[in-house]
Formats: structure tokens, C-alpha cells, sequence
């Protein structure tokens, strides 16, 4: 990377916005429901994005088939799964949602795999397998301590939920792609109709548009919305020009560490045996679910 101007940062804002984002969103928990709160979110990053792709002059028009697809993957991902996550978060730490989630690349990969065709090698099977046997092993304590009080296992429920959601999600994006929707367009798109799909949810729950004016939720919605939601992803695609989908890819196997180191600053979390070793199997299950860096890389 050292032959590279620029790499290093841009892994290192990528990391530590995402590896914080799962903290910053626990300060839009309380007086605001969660839906409330990812509509406006991605409401703001969607603007934003907009406003980025019109001083581009990149086209925005897309055919009706193209904006069915972009409406399914906007709902899933910008909205329904965000708010589990947001209500897991009012359950369990941070940290140990953004490890549920290091369950993504190989469920993405499995769901790619037998819904559009995708190969799937035995490398990445056992990959999958380390990574869920950690995912296990991180949560057990929190399983083991259930006792009376459930709220623990939902928690874990809304977790799997979002899991289940973004996967679906990656399907209808990796498709979205294929079908000739660029990148910039897509992620302006999708967050617009994550944010009609979240108004629809306040809606039908009967919730208020509340808003919280203290400086905690103010400052933690501007940056999930423009860091979380814009900087982090202008990072990464920057990365995916630069080096390749394979060596980006590892961003993801230090953000679940990062988030766990938060949580256990802010949040009291706890590392136990059982904690290291559950990390450990799934920072190696992420690791062999990458391709070797070696091999020729089609950027996204």
C-alpha cells in the first residue's frame, strides 16, 4: 500500500467512520423512534447525493424496470434493515451488532450464489463456516445470561433480521449492476426510496415525527447521514478504483473490531474468552472468504 499516495488514509477513513457508526448510532435512541430517525438520515445522505451526481452531470434517469428494482433495494437496505439494526442497538451493544454483521459477506455470497448463479468456491464455504462459529461464539455470553430477562435474544433477533435484509438487499444491488445502473446513481436512488419506505413505516405505526434538538442527536445524525452515509462510501469506491474489490474488502474484517473496542469503552462492554477466540474465527473466516490479492480484480 506504501507505493500507493493516499491508500493508507482512505483505509483508515473508511475503518474508523464505519467501525464508529454503530456507537453513533446509539445516540439516536430515546426520544426519537428509531424508523424516525433512519428516515431522516438517509433523507439528508440521499440529498446530498443527488447534489453530488448533479454537479457530476451524471445521469439520473433510469427505465421503470430499473427504479422497480432500485425501490426494493432502497427499502432493504436503507430502510427495513437499518431500523432492526437501530432497534437492536436499544438491546444489545453496538459491537456486537457490527460483528452479526461480519456474517454479510458470506451470506451475500451464498444468496448471490443461488439466486443469480454466481460461483462459490469450498474456500469461501469454509470461510462462512469459521465466521458463523465466531458470530456464535461473541454473542454466547449473551445468550447464556438470558435468564429471565429476553430482551438479550431480541437483541440477537433484530440482528439476524438486518442481517437477513441486507443480504436480500446485496442480491437486488449485485443484479442492479449487472443490468447497467451505475454505482452513484444507485446508492442516490436507493437512499431516496429507503427514506419514502421509512416514512411509510412512521405512517403505518402511527409514530410522530419527533425531533430531539440536543447536540448529541444533531451531531450523531449529520454524521451518520454525511460521513456514515456519503464519505465513507466516496472512500470506498475510491479504494475499489485503486487496488480492486479483493484488498478493499478487508475493511471489513477490521470494522467489527473497531466497534467492539468502542463498546467497550462507552458502553461497559465486556471481552471474555469466549470473545477473543469468536473474533479470532471470524476475522479468518472473513480473511479466506477474500480473494488472494494476486488475482486479476474486476473494480466495481
Amino acid at each position: 500500500m506504501s507505493t500507493m499516495p493516499g491508500v493508507s488514509a482512505l483505509y483508515l477513513a473508511c475503518i474508523a467512520i464505519w467501525g464508529s457508526t454503530w456507537l453513533a448510532i446509539t445516540f439516536q435512541l430515546g426520544a426519537v423512534p428509531p424508523a424516525v430517525s433512519v428516515l431522516y438520515r438517509f433523507a439528508l445522505a440521499a440529498l446530498l447525493l443527488f447534489a453530488y451526481c448533479g454537479m457530476r452531470g451524471l445521469a439520473l434517469r433510469f427505465a421503470a424496470r430499473q427504479h422497480a428494482a432500485l425501490a426494493v433495494q432502497g427499502a432493504l437496505m436503507y430502510s427495513i434493515g437499518y431500523v432492526f439494526v437501530y432497534y437492536a442497538e436499544t438491546l444489545v451493544v453496538s459491537g456486537l451488532v457490527s460483528v452479526g454483521f461480519s456474517l454479510s459477506p458470506f451470506l451475500n455470497m451464498l444468496a448471490v450464489r443461488v439466486f443469480l448463479g454466481t460461483p462459490m468456491s469450498a474456500r469461501v464455504a469454509l470461510g462462512g463456516a469459521l465466521g458463523a462459529l465466531g458470530v456464535g461464539l461473541v454473542f454466547w455470553p449473551q445468550v447464556r445470561s438470558l435468564g429471565g430477562d429476553r430482551a438479550a435474544l431480541a437483541g440477537i433477533g433484530f440482528t439476524a433480521a438486518a442481517v437477513a435484509a441486507h443480504t436480500v438487499a446485496t442480491v437486488v444491488a449485485t443484479r442492479n449492476t449487472r443490468i447497467g445502473v451505475p454505482i452513484w446513481q444507485a446508492l442516490a436512488w436507493g437512499m431516496l426510496y429507503g427514506t419514502v419506505c421509512s416514512l411509510g413505516i412512521v405512517l403505518l405505526a402511527g409514530q410522530p415525527l419527533a425531533f430531539d434538538k440536543t447536540a448529541s442527536y444533531v451531531a450523531s445524525l449529520l454524521y451518520l447521514a454525511v460521513l456514515g452515509s456519503v464519505v465513507a462510501f466516496a472512500c470506498y469506491l475510491r479504494l475499489l478504483e485503486t487496488i480492486g474489490p479483493a484488498r478493499a474488502g478487508y475493511i471489513g474484517v477490521m470494522v467489527p473490531i473497531v466497534a467492539l473496542m468502542l463498546s467497550a469503552a462507552f458502553e461497559g462492554f465486556r471481552w471474555q474468552a469466549s470473545t477473543w477466540l469468536g473474533v479470532a474465527l471470524s476475522l479468518a473466516g472473513n480473511v479466506l472468504m477474500r480473494p488472494a490479492s494476486g488475482r486479476k480484480h474486476v473494480a466495481a
